[in-house]
């Protein structure tokens, strides 16, 4: 019961974690876990999102998590989408590729240029026609999503860590200076709704020595990351019983936010103390194991 609260939490706090969920379900049942531990796990999960999505349709008119998913995975699909293939309805043509190249898919979310920003209106109201061009271009074109997913994830493997997007600050970031705001819709909107003389950020002593300081030991390498889960993989291969469940885990958190938007340095942290977990469990002897 508490593993399922935890969960739902965790979907709720940030709807990427919501696939761990079902991937925690999938596994138990492939362990074919006695079914009183399911029986508790699903409804103690389940509940909390059925409840949330439900005061969510009754405050924004649709049963639903949040109103920008669709417009999340439209911006995935813009890395790749090519509507020769795709052939979309006469509704969904106008959110097709327009030209626009840009270096990560998020960025299609707030550019300007982009062909979502170019229809009339807040970007958000086409969430539910962005969605439907999406799932329509992944269908078309699997290979090419798929092959984009990849190539985010493996960003978490570089020895040096990558910026992606461009622009933002990757793990070895911290510096000293001024950085101005970036000029988007989204800032634009909040400068306009909540505070016009929000600024951008600025490095400010003494602090600012310690995390430079501080980043350098303390950030885990790409390729040790790559180590530990490939030790977790054979964890989940020795032990299937303890190793399997946080493996899939760490994978999974890994992979979700390149599946659906665009690799994120920030969710490698929540991947690292599970696939920790599992590549310990690679070491355990089974006795010990089937005790914990």
């Amino acid at each position: 019961m508490t593993a399922g609260s935890l969960l739902a939490a965790a979907a709720l706090t940030r709807t990427v974690a919501l696939p761990l969920f079902v991937l925690a379900l999938l596994v138990l049942l492939l362990r074919r876990v006695p079914w009183r531990r399911l029986a508790v796990l699903a409804p103690a999960g389940t509940l909390p999102l059925v409840g949330y999505a439900a005061w969510y349709g009754e405050r924004y008119g649709e049963f639903a998590f949040s109103g920008a998913d669709g417009v999340a995975l439209w911006a995935r699909t813009m890395t790749f989408a090519d509507c020769a293939v795709i052939r979309p309805s006469p509704e969904l043509a106008p959110l097709c590729p327009n030209g626009t190249a840009l270096d990560a898919a998020s960025e299609y979310i707030w550019s300007p240029d982009s062909s979502l920003n170019r229809l009339p209106g807040d970007q958000f109201a086409y969430n539910d026609r962005a969605r439907a061009f999406a799932l329509r271009a992944i269908a078309a074109q699997p290979l090419d999503y798929l092959h984009d997913v990849v190539r985010d994830t493996v960003i978490a493997f570089a020895w040096t860590p990558i910026a992606h997007p461009a622009r933002t600050t990757p793990a070895f970031g911290f510096a000293r200076g001024t950085w101005p705001l970036a000029r988007q819709p989204l800032v634009d909107k909040v400068q306009r709704v909540y505070d016009p003389g929000i600024t951008g950020m600025r490095s400010v002593e003494p602090y600012a020595s310690l995390l430079i300081a501080y980043q350098y030991p303390a950030y885990l390498r790409g390729p040790l990351l790559a180590v530990i889960l490939l030790l977790g993989a054979v964890g989940a291969v020795r032990r299937p019983g303890a190793a399997a469940l946080p493996w899939v885990m760490a994978v999974g958190l890994l992979a979700a936010p390149s599946a659906v938007l665009e690799f994120d340095h920030r969710y490698v942290l929540s991947v690292v103390p599970v696939a920790c977990l599992a590549a310990a469990l690679a070491f355990t002897s089974p006795s010990l194991a089937s005790r914990r």
